[in-house]
């Protein structure tokens, strides 16, 4: 959880749930949450895997999955620039202003 609380900082629009972070407006809803590497057998510790989850609203007010990626990246400043990039390709929208 400690990569989602840092990229606090980099999405002030996002809440933090405790469990992943979430930016939500009428017709989507964007989730990142954090994975850890589950092999002990490596030496070195690999970074957070962060999955980004897209939902759109479907007509009947139910948000539906759609788009997901899973981003590791070392630096937290290059991870938040890449998942903001994704996000905004895939709804067409910055995340870090005009939410709606």
């Amino acid at each position: 959880m400690e990569t989602l609380k840092l990229l606090r900082d980099y999405f002030p629009m996002a809440v933090f749930t405790g469990k992943c972070l979430v930016f939500i407006s009428e017709d989507w809803r964007v989730e990142l949450s954090e994975h850890k590497e589950s092999d002990f057998s490596k030496s070195t510790a690999e970074p957070a895997v962060i999955r980004v989850r897209i939902f759109r609203k479907a007509l009947n007010g139910q948000f539906v999955p759609g788009h997901y990626e899973d981003f590791q990246l070392e630096s937290l400043g290059e991870l938040a620039e890449q998942i903001e990039k994704y996000v905004q390709l895939a709804l067409g929208t910055n995340i870090r202003e005009n939410i709606e």
